[in-house]
């Protein structure tokens, strides 16, 4: 979390990933970004990408094939909104800019990657970004806007 280089990240995230399952490392990212103070919330943000680390038989044994894992250690659609929503919820309430940028920029523009329960939401994210002052985020706004949102 605390490390400022998202590369170096990988060589937390990654094992963490093989050790506890993709499930819980996502959910405590999850809970940073809800809970956490900004250089933490930055962290999860930087963090999130590798979490995606592809989980590969030549790196642990259990993903080989006859490999013994409960598949529920990666399961992570659901945990995927609740990033999502963290995100957009972030967005909303951050008053500094450079936190506002790190989870907006990171959100998918379009509207058919959220489930119909975070479309107001979203909605309300954009509608935000539209009328923002700063360049970047009416930049994100206008991708979504572009892409049918």
């Amino acid at each position: 979390m605390y490390d400022p280089d998202p590369s170096f990240c990988r060589w937390f995230v990654e094992p963490a990933v093989y050790a506890f399952g993709r499930r819980r490392v996502m959910a405590a990212f999850v809970d940073y970004l809800r809970t956490g103070t900004d250089t933490e919330r930055a962290g999860a943000v930087r963090a999130w990408y590798s979490a995606h680390v592809p989980l590969r038989a030549d790196r642990s044994p259990v993903y080989a094939p006859g490999g013994v894992r409960d598949p529920a250690l990666d399961e992570t659609r659901d945990i995927k909104v609740a990033w999502l929503e963290a995100s957009l919820r972030v967005f909303a309430e951050a008053t500094d800019l450079q936190m506002r940028h790190r989870v907006l920029l990171n959100l998918p523009t379009s509207r058919a990657t959220y489930p119909p329960s975070l479309h107001k939401l979203f909605e309300s994210t954009l509608a935000s970004a539209r009328a923002h002052p700063d360049p970047h985020i009416r930049r994100w706004a206008a991708a979504a806007d572009h892409k049918g949102a």
